[in-house]
């Protein structure tokens, strides 16, 4: 019996018009009547998805791909983790020597020299689905910024049109971080930005989507056994392996199908979600 729903929201429950579905919808509003607890799960920062939780009157949410974890019922936070001063300047470092572009989220800011890759996306966003309280701020130096500054870091992101593959080793031989380099090219191009690109998402060392999922369930009680995990992104990759129930909706990357129980016959625009929801619950 599925006790808990994790899902992930951007390709999962909301596609690249911005929207949730009528039927995606319903299906969250039949857990809840049915006392299933309805979790977020995704890299976005708590203070940008707030107003997008309390609408959808999901229970919990694990934010910036796992390193702060809130009981949305109460606003009790139940995990966090940040990166240290020492990991986001060497990061950064590294990707100015390579003149790349670099951004960071703070709690309620995000921080980056110009509205380009994800943070535009994010930006977009913000203003669209999710009315969002969260603060872009541009600066003309990003690494001046922070060493003045000292700010809280809970993710740092380097994005550029060519491969990072060098630097992705570079910082994996120097540091201990979790670190996903998400390719979006060819039929994973961006399309909400129209726009080619590849990223580093860089959060504490240890912390993804499944090991804040194994948290929240020992604090729960809930086994691994009744949760169900759905995602379309490599950040969900260790999630969906390690869930009961594993679902990557049609438009996933292939390597989260891999791993994947089930891979939704719709795409997100066409209500894979919820396909989902009802295939393996009985309401």
């Amino acid at each position: 019996m599925i006790r808990l729903v994790a899902s992930d929201i951007d390709g999962t429950i909301i596609g690249e018009n911005n929207q949730i579905t009528n039927q995606n919808q319903k299906a969250i509003y039949d857990m809840r009547k049915s006392h299933i607890d309805f979790t977020i799960c995704t890299g976005k920062p708590y203070s940008m998805v707030k107003k997008f939780c309390e609408d959808l009157h999901a229970s919990y949410g694990i934010f910036g791909n796992g390193n702060q974890i809130i009981d949305l019922k109460t606003g009790n936070e139940i995990f966090r983790k940040t990166l240290t001063q020492e990991e986001v300047s060497a990061c950064m470092r590294l990707a100015k020597k390579e003149k790349l572009h670099i951004h960071f989220y703070t709690e309620n800011e995000v921080i980056t020299p110009k509205l380009m890759y994800m943070d535009l996306r994010n930006y977009i966003l913000k203003d669209s689905i999710f009315h969002s309280d969260l603060n872009f701020k541009i600066v003309s130096d990003v690494e001046e910024y922070f060493e003045q500054n000292k700010p809280t870091v809970f993710k740092l992101i380097i994005s550029s049109s060519s491969s990072l593959e060098s630097l992705q080793e570079q910082i994996n031989q120097k540091l201990e971080v979790t670190m996903y380099r998400v390719i979006k090219k060819k039929e994973y191009k961006d399309k909400m930005i129209h726009k080619e690109y590849e990223y580093l998402d860089i959060t504490p060392s240890k912390t993804n989507k499944s090991e804040a999922l194994a948290i929240l369930s020992k604090y729960l009680e809930v086994s691994s056994d009744e949760i169900m995990a759905i995602g379309d992104n490599l950040n969900d990759i260790e999630m969906i392996r390690n869930s009961g129930i594993g679902v990557a909706v049609a438009n996933s990357y292939d390597a989260v199908k891999a791993v994947a129980t089930y891979t939704t016959v719709n795409s997100v625009e066409n209500s894979g979600f919820a396909e989902a929801v009802y295939k393996y619950i009985s309401f």
